[in-house]
């Protein structure tokens, strides 16, 4: 399991998407360029309280990031087909999750192999992405078993 984050915009929400999957022992992948200035310091400078950030994949753009993808590319996006909860995830799979401010152009949402979308009250919106990454991350590592199981 992979969490991916489409060109980012706010380098807070980056930091969080990559406390969590330090956390939860996932790799980050960061498909960039990025709405502000991205490097190794400001990566480690951003997971600063929990020590080694992960593992953490920079991409120089889309093309590149298809091209050595793992596994299925499930977006979630507010124009996804399938709801979360009905969705059955796979070991492999690399989620993605679009810019705050644009989500992920027509061409990414087309190549995604599945699209996803978290269900909300009606009249909301969307959720913030890293929140959006957490509860997406979250169910798809029940599904397939790997959340961490530290010792007692």
């Amino acid at each position: 399991m992979l969490l991916a984050l489409f060109q980012p915009d706010i380098p807070q929400n980056l930091g969080a998407a990559l406390r969590l999957g330090a956390c939860l022992g996932v790799g980050v992948h960061v498909i960039e360029p990025c709405g502000f200035p991205l490097s190794d310091r400001a990566i480690r400078r951003a997971a600063l309280d929990y020590g080694d950030p992960g593992e953490v994949t920079r991409h120089p753009g889309w093309a590149d990031f298809a091209h050595n993808k793992p596994g299925r590319i499930v977006l979630f996006t507010t124009k996804g087909a399938t709801p979360l909860h009905d969705f059955v995830f796979q070991p492999d799979d690399v989620l993605l999750f679009g810019r705050e401010s644009a989500g992920v152009p027509d061409d990414v949402h087309e190549s995604a192999d599945a699209r996803v979308y978290i269900p909300l009250i009606r009249g909301m919106r969307s959720l913030n992405v890293t929140v959006s990454a957490a509860i997406g991350l979250s169910e798809a590592l029940r599904q397939t078993g790997q959340f961490p199981n530290p010792p007692l």
